[in-house]
């Protein structure tokens, strides 16, 4: 008996996965959950494990192809099949053969496509979401053939297509001219008409031809998934950012006392990230509304806190992890699940689920010296939190009655929301408990 080991399904919004690189190779045993395959997703990298024991009798996907999601891409024989496998000898063939086999092999990875047009490789393959969405929003094959793709090999991924469709309602709208428009105002007898205003179309911008003092440095798929959210969530949310500054002395203080006793017990150094996330989380407690996001025109309030933490990689990319269930965490908690996320993060171990379903964002600028950030939003969430520098700096403080000049640990914390549901009155009164409970913590109200 053979079973087949399909693509899986590695996060709700995904359709398909490329496949990296092949651990086993046909006629080789497998043990249960043994690891025979690297995927990659728009999400994340991951492994694959083996369904059964038995011997990998045939590889249907090779290596750089993606695949859709539940589609064959190997299959392993198992019982008495597994037995008889590894002494069969295998045959000769010609180059002729080859071929043949090549082009029966490609046939048999393309026969669960509903859509035969293309072949899956490079450019000319859309995805079967992608396919779904041109077919709702009438998109013929000529023209999914010229859109630019910024998926891997050229391909075309949703967001392409999705700006693809939004500037082509931009380009057939009618439009109507200023001296039209005025003329649908009805006007007083006493005011003269509105004179004709001659708009000019503004240059189009030319792209400078690089000479030899310039490196192409061409984007990672990582970095292209980044470029694209980003420009997404700024297309998406009316973007502003409230900054407050806070007094931090007595986390600092804290910290000192207690980081040496805390990496001995837990193996793994204190962090300043699991105060500010203790905060951040208490802070929405007392303001709710900014832990919701936007379907539509309705606003979806989530019920639990699950805090994503902006984690820096070491090739220089970003990607943010999710500590779900934050409000039911205590300080040592937080540490322990910002630590090990973080970790394994720039370990690429990451499961898939571990980067999805975040409500809040938190990222640290201050850990590369930035004083404060307007950073951009993580949709679909509505607000991220910005952790400034912490600084020593000279602050008046009243003492006895007395205005005085004493040095503190300073921070700006940055609070960037989405002004569709947010207003400037809920993010002022989220940044002022924010800083209130920051201030509050000290030797007294914390315990690791």
């Amino acid at each position: 008996m053979q079973v087949d080991v399909i693509m899986p399904k590695m996060g709700e919004s995904l359709q398909e996965g490329t496949i990296l690189r092949w651990l086993k190779k046909v006629g080789d045993r497998i043990e249960r959950d043994e690891m025979i395959l690297e995927i990659s997703t728009d999400k994340v990298d991951t492994e694959v494990p083996s369904p059964v024991s038995g011997i990998l009798v045939e590889i249907l996907a090779q290596e750089n192809q993606t695949v859709p999601v539940g589609a064959v891409i190997a299959r392993i024989a198992v019982g008495e099949e597994s037995e008889i496998a590894p002494t069969t000898k295998v045959p000769t063939v010609s180059t002729e053969e080859q071929d043949i086999v090549k082009q029966i092999d490609e046939i048999t990875v393309t026969e669960p496509q509903v859509s035969k047009e293309k072949t899956r490789e490079g450019r000319n393959y859309f995805s079967p979401l992608v396919r779904s969405i041109a077919k709702k929003e009438g998109i013929t094959e000529e023209e999914l053939l010229s859109i630019k793709g910024t998926g891997q090999g050229g391909r075309v991924t949703k967001d392409d297509l999705l700006l693809y469709i939004k500037e082509r309602e931009h380009k057939t709208a009618p439009t109507v001219s200023v001296e039209e428009k005025a003329k649908e105002i009805p006007q007083p007898e006493a005011i003269p008409p509105t004179p004709k205003i001659e708009v000019s179309k503004p240059p189009t911008p030319t792209i400078p031809s690089w000479g030899p003092d310039v490196e192409i440095i061409p984007m990672d798929r990582v970095r292209q998934i980044i470029a694209q959210h980003m420009v997404y969530s700024k297309q998406t949310s009316a973007h502003v950012t409230s900054v407050h500054e806070a007094d931090v002395t007595g986390i600092v203080r804290f910290r000192e006392k207690y980081k040496v006793e805390f990496e001995k017990r837990e193996g793994f150094k204190l962090t300043y990230t699991p105060f500010f996330a203790k905060a951040a989380v208490e802070a929405i407690r007392a303001y709710p509304r900014v832990n919701v996001s936007v379907d539509g025109t309705n606003i979806i309030q989530h019920k639990r806190i699950h805090l994503g933490i902006a984690t820096a990689l070491e090739d220089g990319n970003l990607i943010v992890p999710v500590v779900k269930n934050a409000d039911a965490m205590n300080l040592s908690g937080l540490a322990r699940a910002i630590f090990d996320l973080s970790s394994r993060a720039r370990s690429k171990k990451l499961n898939p689920d571990e980067i999805q379903g975040g409500t809040f964002t938190i990222t640290n600028v201050g850990s590369f010296g930035t004083l404060f950030g307007t950073p951009v939003i993580n949709q679909p969430q509505t607000a991220i939190l910005g952790v400034g520098a912490i600084q020593k700096r000279p602050v008046v403080r009243t003492i006895d009655g007395e205005d005085v000049i004493v040095v503190r640990y300073m921070a700006f914390v940055s609070l960037t929301f989405d002004h569709r549901v947010i207003d400037g009155q809920l993010a002022g009164l989220y940044l002022t408990e924010l800083v209130r409970l920051l201030e509050a913590q000290n030797e007294k109200t914390l315990f690791i």
